[in-house]
């Protein structure tokens, strides 16, 4: 079944979005014939978010947990899918995972516009509570 196109991005140019989906395309064509391609993966998710196929990206994104089970980055771009997907109490899990695994970006952790629905829920709350008591200052 054909995927649908990149028709979401605004900000980019029609060559840009061509080129989004080109890479799209390829990329799948590798995670198929090598499923445990993390890396690939990785730029999958990354291109599907990038073009506001958040299912699909949270799809990528949750084999990657499977597969990269304590790398910190996997968790925090698993919660910035959950939070797009509007599946807050997940997010926040999966934030507080990244947290434990030792994801420490917290500039980008209260910025990153893919966290923005997980910030106005109280299941973020209890992030920054546990932010706090690292003695980490989030501004």
């Amino acid at each position: 079944m054909p995927q649908k196109r990149c028709d979401r991005v605004r900000k980019l140019s029609r060559k840009a979005v061509r080129d989004l989906d080109t890479k799209i395309s390829f990329l799948e064509g590798v995670v198929r014939r090598d499923p445990g391609f993390v890396e690939a993966l990785q730029t999958l998710g990354d291109h599907y978010s990038d073009c506001g196929r958040y299912e699909e990206s949270l799809t990528v994104d949750q084999k990657l947990s499977e597969l990269a089970p304590r790398d910190p980055l996997v968790f925090y771009n698993l919660a910035c899918s959950y939070s797009l997907n509007r599946k807050y109490t997940l997010a926040a899990s999966a934030l507080n995972q990244a947290l434990l695994l030792g994801y420490r970006d917290f500039k980008w952790l209260v910025n990153d516009p893919d966290l923005d629905n997980l910030r106005k829920h109280p299941a973020f709350r209890g992030i920054e509570e546990r932010i706090r008591r690292m003695k980490i200052k989030i501004t």
